[in-house]
C-alpha cells in the first residue's frame, strides 16, 4: 500500500517571515531575523493564527495569480514515499518533486518478493508471470549464456505489474505540494489519496495548501 514516512520540514517559519520582504525598506539584521522567526514559531506552535506574519502568509498563499505564493517554495519537505509503478509515472511529471534516492528494479529485480511488493489491485496472474520470469532469470548462468541472461533480465523487468510498489526518498516544497493537492485530491488512483491525506497533516497545511 502507498505510504509516506520519515517526514522532515525545513524553513517553515523562516519562509513565513520572508514573505514580508517585498514590503521591507531595509534588510533585517541577524538578530531581527532570529527574533521574528522565533515569534512566528511560538505563535504557530501555540495555534495563534492572528500573528501578523502568519496572517500575511495565509493571505499571500491564497491570493489568486501574481506569484504571491512564491514564499511557499522555501518550505522544504523531505520524506520517504512508497507508490505503485503506475503512480510513480505520474509523480515524475512534477518538476519540483525530486528524487533523493530510491529502491531500484534495475539493481534488485531478481531478488524482490514480487507478491509482497504489489498492491491489492494487482492480479495473481500478473504476479505469477513476474515470479516465473524471475525464476527463469535466476536459473541462467550469465557467464555461460550472457545473451540469454540479458534477454531474460529484460523479460522480467518489462513484465513487472503496474501495481508493483517501490519506495523513494523525496524532496519538495509547499508550493509543489499545493499543486499536487489541487490536481490529485480526487484522482482515481488510491495512491494519490494517500498522498493528499498526508499533505493535510503538514503544519499549516489547511491555511497554506488546502484552502487554495
Amino acid at each position: 500500500m502507498a505510504s509516506i514516512n520519515n517526514v522532515q520540514i525545513f524553513g517553515l517559519d523562516e519562509s513565513i517571515f520572508r514573505s514580508s520582504y517585498p514590503m521591507l525598506q531595509k534588510a533585517p539584521t541577524i538578530d531581527e531575523f532570529d527574533s521574528e522567526v522565533t515569534s512566528i514559531r511560538s505563535a504557530r506552535i501555540g495555534g495563534d493564527l492572528e500573528n501578523l506574519h502568519i496572517k500575511r502568509a495565509i493571505k499571500l498563499a491564497n491570493a489568486k495569480g501574481g506569484g504571491h505564493d512564491q514564499f511557499l517554495s522555501g518550505i522544504t519537505v523531505t520524506f520517504d514515499m512508497t507508490l505503485s509503478n503506475k503512480a510513480w509515472v505520474e509523480a515524475e511529471r512534477y518538476r519540483f518533486l525530486t528524487f533523493i534516492s530510491s529502491m531500484s528494479t534495475m539493481h534488485r529485480v531478481a531478488f524482490f518478493k514480487v507478491g509482497e511488493c504489489c498492491n491489492t489491485h494487482t492480479s495473481r496472474d500478473a504476479i505469477q508471470i513476474a515470479e516465473n520470469l524471475q525464476d527463469v532469470y535466476n536459473s541462467i548462468d550469465g557467464a555461460i549464456e550472457p545473451a540469454k541472461k540479458k534477454s531474460a533480465y529484460l523479460d522480467l523487468l518489462y513484465n513487472l505489474p503496474s501495481g508493483f510498489e517501490l519506495m523513494a526518498g523525496m524532496i519538495t516544497n509547499y508550493r509543489c505540494l499545493r499543486n499536487i493537492y489541487e490536481q490529485r485530491r480526487n484522482h482515481r488512483l488510491p495512491d494519490w489519496h494517500v498522498v493528499c491525506d498526508w499533505i493535510e497533516t503538514l503544519p499549516l497545511a489547511n491555511e497554506l495548501i488546502v484552502r487554495y
